[in-house]
């Protein structure tokens, strides 16, 4: 079976990117007109549209196309969801995982959907430390668990590629509410999601 893409393009915001791109490569002191660079605005551009399609996303209403009535009240733990994200600060790459747990209060989702939560807010411009706030509170919001937990663990290129140029850092935020603020509940999951978090 033949490949097909799926991507689709806002075409008028492709050509104003391109208009940019090919200008930033002028200023940059290179020629856009040579034959590396002839496709290079038009893949920046709509790689750029790729990496921030989260803002066309809404996490709440991915989770309500999943709810279900359940009465369970365990911890469900979702692991090592891999994201990529863009530093607001300098435009540059952070990737790692992130770990989200929750505790049922009469509602569970489908668990993929907690992974697409993840890519909603990370395919924006962000920081860490939002980005975790931002996933919990749409867990919070929407399935009104007992708690949820999340934690991120992730390398970010602006600090490997230029600035203090510490390849091997990897920065760790976290974000508890509800049974998650408590010692015990907290301590269980950083345990079964193997963090070094303390």
């Amino acid at each position: 079976m033949a490949y097909k893409k799926t991507e689709q393009y806002d075409e008028t915001v492709t050509a104003g990117l391109m208009e940019n791109y090919t200008s930033a490569l002028s200023l940059l002191g290179e020629d856009p007109d040579r034959e590396g660079l002839l496709k290079t605005p038009e893949r920046m551009a709509k790689a750029m549209q790729f990496l921030t399609q989260g803002y066309q996303m809404n996490a709440y209403d991915i989770l309500n196309s999943a709810k279900f009535n359940e009465e369970v009240n365990e911890m469900v733990i979702v692991k090592d969801i891999e994201l990529y994200s863009m530093c607001e600060h300098h435009m540059l790459p952070f990737f790692g995982k992130a770990h989200i747990a929750y505790i049922p209060n009469g509602y569970i989702t489908g668990l993929s959907k907690l992974a697409r939560v993840v890519d909603v807010y990370a395919r924006r411009l962000q920081v860490q430390e939002r980005l975790t706030n931002q996933i919990l509170d749409a867990i919070r919001d929407t399935l009104q668990p007992l708690g949820v937990a999340v934690v991120i663990e992730a390398s970010h290129l602006c600090m490997m590629m230029r600035g203090v140029q510490k390849q091997n850092s990897v920065t760790t935020t976290s974000a508890f509410w509800g049974e998650f603020e408590k010692n015990e509940t907290r301590s269980e999951f950083i345990r079964l999601i193997g963090s070094k978090l303390h």
